[in-house]
């Protein structure tokens, strides 16, 4: 594992629309437990989870994670982010730091990389995640971010315009799923969180919003799978099924 990167996972109990879905029983597990092994399992650097609960942090030390109690008024994840990588590396020996969230038990831990690796060249100050669109009913679902952005050489990577719950960009092409998996370099995280909320960041409700309007650069790695991200209670009897239908055929195969 490299010590340049550090995944921190926040994590808190008072979700409006599913509170204590993080403790949400998956399989046996907390939710919490499977994110923890999902970045764990990507083999990149130091995984901390980040969070107000000592219901979270018991579990997550139960199965050996490293958890750090964070404080409970923070008004975002990246809020929480930046207080634990404080606490866990004060140092500052991490170059990299991944704002993975923690309601995504089904993530692919190769999607960790693949929102890692644009930062290892010069430009990007942020990197995160999207998907092409193939669905219809989610181009036109609020609920789905879509991402505009533009083509930075690489046919999977693009430069980041605008993200919006709207239907954009007009006309023919592509429409692309943002993904909320989030790549620092530490300065721009520090940044990040010193700058006040945008106002288009508080008219779309999206966070990101807030960098672009302050001239940061982020970068939009281009995957083939999009996580299932678990708001409600239908995600959630989703999430179990799609895990304890791989627990079974894991149990066939070694059979």
């Amino acid at each position: 594992m490299s010590t340049s990167t550090l995944i921190v996972i926040p994590a808190r109990m008072q979700a409006s629309r599913l509170p204590g879905k993080p403790m949400a029983d998956i399989a046996g597990e907390p939710m919490i437990v499977h994110v923890w092994r999902r970045a764990h399992a990507a083999g990149l650097g130091r995984v901390v989870v980040a969070t107000d609960s000592e219901e979270i942090r018991d579990a997550i030390r139960s199965v050996g994670g490293e958890a750090v109690m964070t404080r409970a008024d923070h008004a975002s994840g990246s809020d929480r982010v930046y207080e634990a990588i404080n606490k866990v590396d004060p140092d500052s020996e991490a170059e990299y730091i991944v704002n993975l969230q923690g309601d995504l038990p089904t993530l692919e831990p190769h999607l960790v990389d693949a929102c890692i690796a644009p930062l290892r060249s010069k430009g990007p100050h942020i990197v995160t995640l999207a998907a092409e669109i193939s669905e219809e009913a989610e181009r036109d679902n609020p609920n789905v971010v879509k991402v505009v952005a533009t083509p930075v050489g690489s046919p999977n990577l693009l430069r980041a315009l605008y993200f919006t719950r709207a239907v954009a960009p007009y006309g023919e092409g592509p429409f692309y799923h943002h993904i909320g998996i989030y790549a620092y370099r530490r300065s721009a995280l520090e940044r990040f969180v010193a700058l006040r909320p945008s106002p288009l960041e508080q008219r779309e409700r999206l966070e990101q919003l807030r960098a672009l309007e302050d001239g940061m650069r982020i970068d939009v790695a281009i995957v083939d799978t999009v996580p299932l991200g678990v708001d409600t209670p239908a995600d959630l009897e989703r999430a179990r099924q799609l895990l304890n239908n791989r627990a079974a055929d894991i149990a066939a195969r070694g059979s």
